[in-house]
């Protein structure tokens, strides 16, 4: 049992830890004007955007983190968590000190990892993954399976959509919605607020998949986060949570139903053209990948502006925030499914306690037994019901233990005895 002086010290370095990377904003940090997308696209696309950044002087940041490890004693399962808080602090200070030089990528690349990083327990890479999905949705295509993306609603129609949910599900606690004029994305969710992109156009789909990335997790990691008064530091996101969170919040659009087949381009896109610019690609060349790939010039900049924020405009050293969407879902669903199949789904309900990485379950689990940590107020819908997820792992798990090659086999046989159709499936247009 852990005795009062390490609750202290928890506390302590908790609260420093905190202090330290509340004040650091990284994607403000690396935000870009709206004058540099109107330029670029009225100069006809042939001139370098010239993105002008103001580095941020580290030395506070390093000070704090060297006060929270003097109260850090190696070995324990707490510990070692607030130390691995404490190091990638340190590198997102140092990082966002070196904004638009050749450092910013070497610290993007330990933060986020790059696309040919091999998974944590797993040769598979992002890259990958993301290949595969291309090649899959490319199948679909050729197959005219796959229904053409139409962005039929406005932001205004997608924002009180999500003004109407996230009161019913918040309560007085609920996200002020607001459009914007300036966003790197379509929407953005910080824990009182989420931000939608005034010029954006969405789906039929996109509201609820908005709703669940969003709200379900960004917002309510970040209110549960904010009410652990003893850990503070779980109120605040930082690089070093961004792939368990934006894992998590992939995974919600999965488990919902709401992620979508262009979501998933989408994701696997943004991982390709990453490693487009860590290849040699500038700003205009990976500009001309996405505008092939986007519905308007407008959102091709924005595709291309999220790969270059911080980063140099002449290629080679990327941002690489965006390798951690689909290797965070592999790790979130991973962790799930081995809760599960070990009968300890009782530590689930600490995923969402606030802005973590997945790593650091064992010592909320600690922190929790010492009452420290209090249970989340918010969980997403289907997380307090959970009986479809259940019934989800249970199908998948005994799936993934049956040897498919023999029956692959059979239904190739068959399959290659069946003539070429052409079907219009109900609601999609034909093709051209």
């Amino acid at each position: 049992m852990t005795n009062d002086a390490d609750r202290d010290r928890y506390r302590t370095a908790a609260r420093i830890l905190h202090d330290v990377a509340k004040p650091m904003r990284v994607l403000s940090a690396l935000a870009w004007p709206g004058e540099l997308r109107e330029e670029f696209l009225a100069g006809g696309a042939q001139t370098l955007p010239d993105p002008v950044y103001t580095p941020i002087d580290p030395s506070p940041v390093l000070d704090g983190v060297a006060a929270a490890r003097r109260e850090l004693r190696p070995g324990d399962v707490v510990d070692d968590w607030l130390e691995r808080e404490a190091s990638s602090i340190e590198s997102t200070a140092l990082m966002l000190s070196a904004v638009g030089t050749d450092a910013f990528h070497a610290y993007s690349r330990q933060l986020y990892g790059v696309p040919t990083q091999p998974l944590r327990f797993d040769p598979a890479t992002p890259l990958e993954l993301a290949e595969q999905i291309g090649a899959s949705l490319a199948s679909l295509t050729d197959a005219a399976l796959i229904p053409r993306v139409q962005r039929t609603r406005t932001a205004e129609q997608v924002a009180a959509h999500l003004i109407e949910a996230v009161d019913e599900h918040f309560g007085e606690q609920a996200p002020e919605v607001v459009l914007v004029d300036e966003l790197s994305a379509n929407a953005v969710a910080s824990t009182s607020r989420i931000k939608i992109r005034r010029d954006a156009t969405f789906t039929s789909k996109d509201a609820a998949q908005l709703l669940n990335h969003e709200a379900f997790i960004h917002v309510a990691t970040g209110l549960n986060g904010r009410a652990q008064s003893d850990i503070p530091i779980l109120a605040i996101g930082h690089p070093g949570t961004t792939r368990t969170q934006e894992g998590l919040a992939v995974y919600s659009e999965y488990v919902s139903g709401t992620l979508g087949l262009d979501r998933l381009r989408r994701l696997a896109d943004r991982i390709i053209a990453v490693q487009l610019v860590v290849d040699g690609a500038d700003f205009i060349e990976l500009y001309r990948w996405f505008l092939d790939r986007s519905p308007s010039p407008e959102q091709a900049f924005e595709s291309t502006r999220r790969i270059f924020r911080g980063a140099a405009i002449t290629g080679g050293g990327p941002f690489t925030k965006d390798c951690a969407y689909l290797s965070g879902f592999l790790s979130v669903s991973t962790f799930i499914r081995s809760a599960f199949t070990a009968g300890r789904s009782d530590t689930l309900p600490l995923l969402f306690s606030g802005k973590l990485d997945i790593f650091s379950v064992p010592a909320l689990a600690q922190l929790r037994a010492d009452g420290l940590l209090r249970v989340p107020r918010f969980l997403p819908p289907w997380a307090m019901d959970p009986s479809w997820v259940l019934s989800h792992l249970t199908l998948s798990t005994f799936m993934n233990n049956i040897d498919l090659s023999t029956v692959t086999d059979a239904m190739s046989d068959v399959l290659a005895h069946c003539p070429q159709v052409d079907i219009t499936l109900p609601g999609q247009l034909p093709a051209d």
